[in-house]
Protein backbone atom coordinates (compact mmCIF):
# COMPACT_ATOMS: atom_id res chain seq x y z
CA UNK A 1 0.00 0.00 0.00
CA UNK A 2 1.45 3.25 -0.89
CA UNK A 3 1.73 5.75 1.60
CA UNK A 4 -1.07 8.17 -0.20
CA UNK A 5 -3.57 5.45 -0.18
CA UNK A 6 -2.45 4.77 3.66
CA UNK A 7 -3.02 8.29 4.80
CA UNK A 8 -6.11 8.89 3.32
CA UNK A 9 -7.49 5.85 4.39
CA UNK A 10 -6.42 7.19 8.33
CA UNK A 11 -7.99 10.81 8.02
CA UNK A 12 -11.72 10.15 9.03
CA UNK A 13 -10.32 8.07 11.93
CA UNK A 14 -7.59 10.60 12.77
CA UNK A 15 -10.37 13.39 13.01
CA UNK A 16 -12.53 11.29 14.46
CA UNK A 17 -9.95 10.98 17.36
CA UNK A 18 -8.85 14.61 17.70
CA UNK A 19 -12.76 15.63 17.68
CA UNK A 20 -12.80 13.32 20.85
CA UNK A 21 -9.55 14.96 22.12
CA UNK A 22 -11.36 18.37 21.96
CA UNK A 23 -14.42 18.43 23.68
CA UNK A 24 -15.06 21.66 23.14
CA UNK A 25 -14.99 21.99 19.55
CA UNK A 26 -18.05 22.88 17.86
CA UNK A 27 -19.05 19.38 15.44
CA UNK A 28 -18.93 19.85 11.58
CA UNK A 29 -22.32 20.53 11.29
CA UNK A 30 -23.30 22.84 14.51
CA UNK A 31 -24.13 26.57 13.72
CA UNK A 32 -23.05 28.90 15.82
CA UNK A 33 -25.32 32.23 16.27
CA UNK A 34 -23.14 35.22 15.51
CA UNK A 35 -24.22 38.73 15.59
CA UNK A 36 -23.49 40.62 11.99
CA UNK A 37 -23.59 43.93 10.81
CA UNK A 38 -24.72 45.57 8.21
CA UNK A 39 -22.22 44.51 5.68
CA UNK A 40 -22.38 40.73 7.21
CA UNK A 41 -19.38 41.11 9.04
CA UNK A 42 -19.23 39.78 12.74
CA UNK A 43 -19.97 42.43 15.26
CA UNK A 44 -17.02 42.12 17.33
CA UNK A 45 -15.06 45.19 18.96
CA UNK A 46 -11.50 44.21 19.43
CA UNK A 47 -10.14 43.77 23.15
CA UNK A 48 -9.24 47.44 24.43
CA UNK A 49 -5.99 48.11 26.53
CA UNK A 50 -8.28 48.09 29.77
CA UNK A 51 -8.77 44.02 28.74
CA UNK A 52 -5.71 43.62 28.43
CA UNK A 53 -4.27 44.93 31.45
CA UNK A 54 -7.09 43.15 33.16
CA UNK A 55 -6.43 39.96 32.22
CA UNK A 56 -2.48 40.25 31.41
CA UNK A 57 -0.65 40.13 28.32
CA UNK A 58 2.16 37.20 30.08
CA UNK A 59 4.44 38.12 31.96
CA UNK A 60 7.20 40.34 30.40
CA UNK A 61 5.13 40.34 27.02
CA UNK A 62 4.47 44.31 25.83
CA UNK A 63 7.10 45.37 28.51
CA UNK A 64 10.56 45.18 26.28
CA UNK A 65 9.15 47.88 24.11
CA UNK A 66 7.84 50.23 26.76
CA UNK A 67 11.50 50.34 28.06
CA UNK A 68 13.35 50.32 24.76
CA UNK A 69 16.18 52.41 24.80
CA UNK A 70 15.89 53.99 28.51
CA UNK A 71 17.92 53.77 31.40
CA UNK A 72 17.60 52.54 34.42
CA UNK A 73 16.69 56.64 35.66
CA UNK A 74 14.07 56.84 33.05
CA UNK A 75 12.12 53.61 33.81
CA UNK A 76 11.84 54.17 37.48
CA UNK A 77 10.57 58.14 37.04
CA UNK A 78 8.84 57.47 34.52
CA UNK A 79 7.00 54.33 36.70
CA UNK A 80 7.18 57.13 39.90
CA UNK A 81 4.85 59.83 37.66
CA UNK A 82 2.44 57.56 37.20
CA UNK A 83 1.81 56.70 40.78
CA UNK A 84 -0.97 59.31 41.71
CA UNK A 85 -0.11 59.39 45.66
CA UNK A 86 3.58 59.21 44.52
CA UNK A 87 2.39 62.70 42.73
CA UNK A 88 0.40 64.09 45.68
CA UNK A 89 2.81 63.71 47.86
CA UNK A 90 5.82 65.30 45.75
CA UNK A 91 3.84 68.51 45.10
CA UNK A 92 2.04 68.77 48.77
CA UNK A 93 5.40 68.45 50.39
CA UNK A 94 7.55 70.39 47.69
CA UNK A 95 5.10 73.04 48.31
CA UNK A 96 4.52 73.08 51.96
CA UNK A 97 8.64 73.59 51.61
CA UNK A 98 8.72 76.50 49.37
CA UNK A 99 5.75 78.56 51.69
CA UNK A 100 8.23 78.02 54.77
CA UNK A 101 10.91 78.78 52.86
CA UNK A 102 9.28 82.17 51.21
CA UNK A 103 8.04 83.17 54.26
CA UNK A 104 10.92 82.50 56.69
CA UNK A 105 13.39 82.47 54.74
CA UNK A 106 16.67 80.26 55.60
CA UNK A 107 19.89 80.96 57.49
CA UNK A 108 21.20 84.59 56.37
CA UNK A 109 18.29 85.10 53.58
CA UNK A 110 15.36 86.69 54.92
CA UNK A 111 11.94 85.73 53.84
CA UNK A 112 9.12 87.59 52.29
CA UNK A 113 6.63 87.73 55.16
CA UNK A 114 6.31 90.75 57.49
CA UNK A 115 7.13 89.05 60.39
CA UNK A 116 10.78 87.58 60.60
CA UNK A 117 11.22 88.14 64.60
CA UNK A 118 9.00 86.35 66.39
CA UNK A 119 8.60 88.29 69.30
CA UNK A 120 5.52 89.07 71.63
CA UNK A 121 3.10 92.11 70.77
CA UNK A 122 -0.75 93.24 70.99
CA UNK A 123 -2.80 90.75 70.95
CA UNK A 124 -5.50 91.43 67.96
CA UNK A 125 -8.67 90.42 67.98
CA UNK A 126 -8.46 87.71 70.98
CA UNK A 127 -5.57 86.20 68.45
CA UNK A 128 -8.38 85.29 65.91
CA UNK A 129 -6.73 83.90 63.11
CA UNK A 130 -7.45 86.82 60.15
CA UNK A 131 -7.42 84.06 57.32
CA UNK A 132 -11.29 84.50 55.56
CA UNK A 133 -12.01 81.67 52.96
CA UNK A 134 -15.44 82.18 51.14
CA UNK A 135 -18.50 79.87 52.67
CA UNK A 136 -16.04 79.04 55.67
CA UNK A 137 -17.26 80.69 58.73
CA UNK A 138 -19.94 82.97 57.05
CA UNK A 139 -17.33 84.51 55.14
CA UNK A 140 -17.69 86.33 51.55
CA UNK A 141 -13.93 87.01 50.31
CA UNK A 142 -10.96 85.67 50.45
CA UNK A 143 -8.51 87.44 52.62
CA UNK A 144 -5.06 86.72 54.60
CA UNK A 145 -4.61 89.24 57.10
CA UNK A 146 -1.88 90.65 59.04
CA UNK A 147 -2.11 87.15 61.36
CA UNK A 148 -3.97 84.40 59.24
CA UNK A 149 -3.03 81.57 61.82
CA UNK A 150 -4.12 83.52 64.47
CA UNK A 151 -1.98 85.13 67.72
CA UNK A 152 -0.71 83.57 71.02
CA UNK A 153 -0.92 84.11 73.95
CA UNK A 154 1.96 86.83 74.19
CA UNK A 155 0.66 88.44 70.60
CA UNK A 156 3.11 86.60 68.50
CA UNK A 157 2.52 85.93 65.06
CA UNK A 158 1.53 82.07 64.75
CA UNK A 159 2.05 82.16 60.79
CA UNK A 160 5.69 82.33 61.78
CA UNK A 161 6.18 80.00 63.89
CA UNK A 162 4.48 77.40 62.01
CA UNK A 163 6.49 78.01 59.44
CA UNK A 164 9.75 77.95 61.58
CA UNK A 165 8.49 74.86 62.65
CA UNK A 166 8.09 73.06 59.27
CA UNK A 167 11.76 73.70 58.79
CA UNK A 168 12.62 72.64 62.02
CA UNK A 169 10.77 69.27 61.63
CA UNK A 170 12.12 69.24 57.72
CA UNK A 171 15.64 69.64 59.25
CA UNK A 172 15.21 66.89 61.82
CA UNK A 173 13.24 64.40 59.27
CA UNK A 174 16.48 65.04 56.53
CA UNK A 175 19.33 64.79 58.58
CA UNK A 176 17.84 61.29 60.37
CA UNK A 177 17.54 59.86 57.38
CA UNK A 178 21.05 60.41 56.44
CA UNK A 179 22.45 59.24 59.71
CA UNK A 180 20.12 56.29 59.99
CA UNK A 181 20.86 55.21 55.69
CA UNK A 182 24.26 55.52 56.26
CA UNK A 183 24.80 53.00 59.74
CA UNK A 184 21.84 50.83 58.66
CA UNK A 185 23.76 50.39 54.98
CA UNK A 186 26.89 49.86 55.95
CA UNK A 187 26.42 47.30 58.92
CA UNK A 188 23.54 45.62 56.89
CA UNK A 189 25.73 45.65 53.78
CA UNK A 190 28.93 44.30 55.92
CA UNK A 191 27.18 41.32 57.65
CA UNK A 192 25.68 40.62 54.39
CA UNK A 193 28.20 40.28 51.94
CA UNK A 194 30.93 38.89 54.63
CA UNK A 195 28.43 36.47 56.44
CA UNK A 196 30.36 34.65 59.38
CA UNK A 197 32.04 36.08 62.04
CA UNK A 198 31.05 39.45 60.84
CA UNK A 199 27.58 38.86 60.11
CA UNK A 200 27.25 37.29 63.90
CA UNK A 201 28.81 39.80 65.37
CA UNK A 202 27.15 43.05 63.41
CA UNK A 203 23.31 41.40 64.01
CA UNK A 204 23.76 40.44 67.74
CA UNK A 205 24.82 44.42 67.98
CA UNK A 206 21.63 44.95 65.80
CA UNK A 207 19.30 42.66 68.16
CA UNK A 208 20.86 44.32 71.06
CA UNK A 209 19.66 48.38 69.61
CA UNK A 210 16.50 47.01 68.68
CA UNK A 211 15.45 45.58 72.32
CA UNK A 212 15.73 49.38 73.76
CA UNK A 213 12.42 51.31 73.64
CA UNK A 214 12.70 53.79 70.83
CA UNK A 215 10.37 56.59 72.97
CA UNK A 216 12.77 56.52 76.31
CA UNK A 217 16.12 56.05 74.85
CA UNK A 218 14.85 59.08 72.39
CA UNK A 219 13.35 61.33 75.72
CA UNK A 220 17.12 60.60 77.04
CA UNK A 221 19.02 61.57 74.36
CA UNK A 222 16.92 64.39 73.98
CA UNK A 223 17.08 65.37 77.79
CA UNK A 224 20.95 64.90 77.57
CA UNK A 225 21.28 66.76 74.46
CA UNK A 226 19.54 69.57 76.15
CA UNK A 227 21.75 69.33 78.99
CA UNK A 228 24.98 69.33 77.24
CA UNK A 229 25.93 73.03 78.09
CA UNK A 230 25.69 72.56 81.34
CA UNK A 231 27.17 68.72 81.66
CA UNK A 232 30.40 69.96 79.87
CA UNK A 233 30.69 73.07 81.33
CA UNK A 234 30.74 75.46 78.22
CA UNK A 235 30.87 78.81 77.97
CA UNK A 236 28.27 81.75 76.37
CA UNK A 237 29.06 81.28 72.91
CA UNK A 238 29.56 77.45 72.78
CA UNK A 239 26.08 77.18 75.00
CA UNK A 240 24.25 79.21 71.99
CA UNK A 241 25.65 77.54 69.41
CA UNK A 242 24.87 74.45 70.72
CA UNK A 243 21.42 75.52 71.75
CA UNK A 244 21.17 76.45 68.13
CA UNK A 245 21.92 73.39 66.70
CA UNK A 246 20.00 71.30 68.67
CA UNK A 247 17.83 70.19 66.28
CA UNK A 248 20.46 68.93 64.51
CA UNK A 249 22.09 67.06 67.52
CA UNK A 250 18.71 65.42 68.28
CA UNK A 251 18.39 64.52 64.63
CA UNK A 252 21.97 62.71 65.16
CA UNK A 253 20.92 61.27 68.40
CA UNK A 254 17.81 59.87 66.90
CA UNK A 255 19.08 58.70 63.67
CA UNK A 256 22.04 56.27 65.67
CA UNK A 257 18.92 54.47 67.21
CA UNK A 258 16.44 54.44 63.96
CA UNK A 259 18.56 52.13 61.42
CA UNK A 260 18.06 48.67 62.55
CA UNK A 261 15.09 48.12 60.38
CA UNK A 262 17.08 49.14 57.24
CA UNK A 263 19.83 47.49 57.98
CA UNK A 264 18.48 43.83 58.16
CA UNK A 265 16.44 44.71 55.43
CA UNK A 266 19.87 45.53 53.61
CA UNK A 267 21.52 42.68 55.01
CA UNK A 268 18.84 40.05 53.31
CA UNK A 269 18.73 41.86 50.07
CA UNK A 270 23.03 41.01 50.16
CA UNK A 271 22.59 37.83 50.87
CA UNK A 272 20.81 37.28 47.88
CA UNK A 273 22.66 39.55 45.42
CA UNK A 274 26.02 37.58 46.43
CA UNK A 275 24.92 34.64 44.73
CA UNK A 276 24.29 36.44 41.44
CA UNK A 277 26.42 35.69 38.50
CA UNK A 278 27.27 39.11 37.78
CA UNK A 279 28.71 39.05 41.37
CA UNK A 280 30.78 35.88 40.66
CA UNK A 281 31.93 37.30 37.36
CA UNK A 282 33.47 40.75 39.10
CA UNK A 283 35.22 38.13 41.49
CA UNK A 284 36.99 36.55 38.95
CA UNK A 285 37.83 39.17 37.24
CA UNK A 286 39.62 40.50 40.11
CA UNK A 287 37.87 43.07 41.69
CA UNK A 288 38.16 44.16 44.94
CA UNK A 289 35.45 43.49 47.86
CA UNK A 290 35.05 47.45 48.43
CA UNK A 291 34.48 47.87 44.71
CA UNK A 292 31.90 44.88 44.48
CA UNK A 293 29.55 45.69 47.20
CA UNK A 294 29.72 49.88 46.24
CA UNK A 295 29.56 49.34 42.24
CA UNK A 296 27.90 46.12 41.64
CA UNK A 297 25.43 45.31 45.07
CA UNK A 298 24.57 48.45 46.28
CA UNK A 299 22.94 50.10 42.68
CA UNK A 300 20.89 46.30 42.81
CA UNK A 301 19.71 47.00 46.20
CA UNK A 302 18.96 50.74 45.84
CA UNK A 303 15.48 50.16 45.52
CA UNK A 304 15.36 48.92 49.41
CA UNK A 305 17.66 51.49 50.85
CA UNK A 306 15.32 54.69 49.26
CA UNK A 307 11.84 53.16 50.44
CA UNK A 308 13.17 52.19 53.65
CA UNK A 309 14.94 55.63 53.76
CA UNK A 310 11.57 57.45 53.08
CA UNK A 311 9.99 55.47 55.99
CA UNK A 312 12.46 56.49 58.56
CA UNK A 313 11.66 59.89 57.47
CA UNK A 314 8.52 59.82 57.51
CA UNK A 315 8.84 58.13 61.40
CA UNK A 316 11.23 60.78 62.37
CA UNK A 317 8.53 63.95 61.73
CA UNK A 318 5.98 61.96 64.48
CA UNK A 319 8.80 61.23 66.74
CA UNK A 320 10.26 64.50 67.23
CA UNK A 321 6.43 66.22 67.18
CA UNK A 322 6.34 63.13 69.92
CA UNK A 323 9.16 63.53 71.83
CA UNK A 324 8.68 67.92 71.90
CA UNK A 325 5.07 67.13 73.12
CA UNK A 326 6.32 65.58 76.75
CA UNK A 327 9.21 67.91 77.06
CA UNK A 328 12.13 65.92 75.93
CA UNK A 329 12.42 66.99 72.05
CA UNK A 330 12.88 70.36 70.31
CA UNK A 331 13.21 73.53 72.95
CA UNK A 332 13.32 77.21 72.78
CA UNK A 333 15.10 79.10 71.12
CA UNK A 334 14.20 76.55 68.58
CA UNK A 335 10.91 75.61 67.49
CA UNK A 336 9.21 72.90 66.12
CA UNK A 337 5.74 71.78 65.30
CA UNK A 338 5.66 69.31 68.05
CA UNK A 339 6.66 71.74 70.79
CA UNK A 340 4.16 74.32 69.61
CA UNK A 341 1.46 71.86 70.61
CA UNK A 342 2.93 71.51 73.64
CA UNK A 343 3.28 75.31 74.51
CA UNK A 344 -0.09 75.79 73.58
CA UNK A 345 -2.22 72.80 75.39
CA UNK A 346 -3.84 74.71 78.19
CA UNK A 347 -5.65 76.60 75.31
CA UNK A 348 -7.09 73.83 73.44
CA UNK A 349 -10.63 74.39 74.95
CA UNK A 350 -10.51 78.17 74.15
CA UNK A 351 -8.02 78.51 71.49
CA UNK A 352 -8.23 75.29 69.47
CA UNK A 353 -6.43 77.13 66.47
CA UNK A 354 -3.10 77.07 68.41
CA UNK A 355 -3.38 73.09 67.60
CA UNK A 356 -5.23 72.43 63.86
CA UNK A 357 -2.38 73.79 62.34
CA UNK A 358 1.18 72.59 63.52
CA UNK A 359 -1.14 69.44 63.30
CA UNK A 360 -2.22 69.99 59.80
CA UNK A 361 1.09 70.23 58.41
CA UNK A 362 3.05 67.29 60.57
CA UNK A 363 -0.34 65.16 59.11
CA UNK A 364 0.77 66.55 55.67
CA UNK A 365 4.57 66.05 56.01
CA UNK A 366 4.09 62.38 57.56
CA UNK A 367 1.28 61.45 54.57
CA UNK A 368 3.43 62.86 52.16
CA UNK A 369 6.53 61.11 52.43
CA UNK A 370 4.65 57.69 53.06
CA UNK A 371 3.09 58.38 49.93
CA UNK A 372 6.04 59.32 48.37
CA UNK A 373 7.76 55.89 49.45
CA UNK A 374 4.92 54.19 48.16
CA UNK A 375 5.46 55.11 44.54
CA UNK A 376 9.61 54.86 44.61
CA UNK A 377 8.89 51.18 46.08
CA UNK A 378 6.51 50.35 43.08
CA UNK A 379 8.80 52.57 40.65
CA UNK A 380 11.75 50.65 41.63
CA UNK A 381 9.95 46.80 41.78
CA UNK A 382 8.44 45.89 37.96
CA UNK A 383 6.53 43.27 39.31
CA UNK A 384 3.92 45.14 40.87
CA UNK A 385 0.80 45.45 38.83
CA UNK A 386 -2.23 47.66 39.32
CA UNK A 387 -4.90 45.25 40.43
CA UNK A 388 -7.78 46.04 38.17
CA UNK A 389 -11.27 47.39 39.26
CA UNK A 390 -14.33 45.21 39.43
CA UNK A 391 -15.96 46.97 36.15
CA UNK A 392 -12.63 46.32 34.42
CA UNK A 393 -12.64 42.79 34.65
CA UNK A 394 -16.33 42.60 33.92
CA UNK A 395 -16.00 44.72 30.38
CA UNK A 396 -13.19 42.20 30.01
CA UNK A 397 -14.81 39.12 30.65
CA UNK A 398 -17.66 40.54 27.50
CA UNK A 399 -15.02 41.57 25.57
CA UNK A 400 -13.22 38.11 25.91
CA UNK A 401 -16.33 36.15 25.38
CA UNK A 402 -17.18 38.19 22.34
CA UNK A 403 -13.49 37.39 20.58
CA UNK A 404 -14.13 33.66 21.50
CA UNK A 405 -17.45 33.46 19.62
CA UNK A 406 -15.65 35.13 16.87
CA UNK A 407 -13.01 32.53 16.42
CA UNK A 408 -14.79 29.82 16.82
CA UNK A 409 -17.34 31.19 14.01
CA UNK A 410 -14.24 31.72 11.60
CA UNK A 411 -13.66 28.13 12.30
CA UNK A 412 -17.04 27.02 11.42
CA UNK A 413 -17.32 28.87 8.28
CA UNK A 414 -14.42 27.16 7.13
Amino acid sequence: MSNDQYNDKNIPEDADRIEQALPDAPPHDTEIPVDTNDAGEIAVERPTQEAEDAYGRGEGVGEEMEVQGLSQGQIVWGRFIRHRGAIFGLVTISSVFLLSLLSMGIGPIPGLWHVQDISSGDVVNGGRPSLSIPGVGGATEFAIGPNPFGQDSLGRDYFAQVMTGVQTSLLVAAVLGVVALTIGVTIGSLAGFYRGKVDMALMRFTDLVITLPVIVLGAVLGALVSRLPMRIGAGPELTQSIRENMPVLLAVALGCILWTGLARLVRSEFLSLREREFVDSARVAGASDWRIITKHMLPNAVGVIVVNGTLLMSAAVTLEAALSFVGFGISPPNISLGFLISDNQGAFSTRPWLFWWPGLFIILIALSINFIGDGLRDAFDPRTKKIPSPRAMAKAERELAATRVNQQSKEATR
